[in-house]
């Protein structure tokens, strides 16, 4: 008798414990990095060039089902072009990287932190969250549309506030068909 009523103690706290520890984290949806998508386009007078850079980590939070909030690191040390080859996609992805853009050897990582989630309708939502990108935090706001097991977005960003000045006209002169537009898009698709 005191065996079962020491196994359905047992059975009692191991319950407990495995509904605690689910009401903490079974909102949480950890974003499958390898099956997900980052795509950037820049444009500049003469033209555009686009390609990825890769998650490093994320989640999305839930609550009853709707979207309250997200989280994400990119790893801005992957960026690189996907419509250029050879000499001139090794310029271009060395020019990302460095100083004059996304300086990944000082800021190896960018951040999104969802800071408000207002839902439009259902599996739609519209995001305010906190952006940083060399080492400099801005808000961001866009939608997200969330579908079961995967979200889509997309948003415009002003690099000019992350400090990648490079090529804009609104801080040089006599740029011409030099200049580069101060937004580029940043679409990404993802799986959680």
């Amino acid at each position: 008798m005191k065996k079962i009523i020491k196994s359905s103690a047992l059975m009692a706290v191991l319950a407990f414990l495995t509904l605690s520890f689910t009401t903490i984290h079974g909102g949480k949806k950890e974003i499958k990095v390898d099956k997900s998508k980052v795509t950037w386009k820049g444009y500049k007078v003469t033209g555009s060039h686009e390609g990825t850079v890769d998650l490093k980590s994320g989640f999305l939070k839930f609550d009853d089902g709707k979207l309250v909030g997200g989280e994400f690191v990119i790893d801005m040390t992957t960026i690189g072009s996907t419509d250029l080859e050879g000499e001139w996609k090794g310029k271009l992805d060395g020019h990302l990287k460095s100083d004059d853009f996304f300086g990944v050897a000082s800021h190896p990582t960018a951040s999104l932190v969802f800071t408000k989630v207002d839902s439009e309708k259902k599996g739609s939502y519209n995001v305010t969250g906190d952006l940083t990108i060399k080492g400099k935090t801005h808000p961001v706001v866009f939608s997200i549309a969330i579908n079961k097991n995967k979200a889509t977005t997309s948003l415009k960003i002003d690099r000019t506030k992350y400090d990648i000045k490079y090529g804009s006209a609104s801080f040089f002169d006599n740029l011409k068909d030099k200049a580069i537009d101060n937004e580029f898009d940043l679409a990404t698709e993802l799986e959680f």
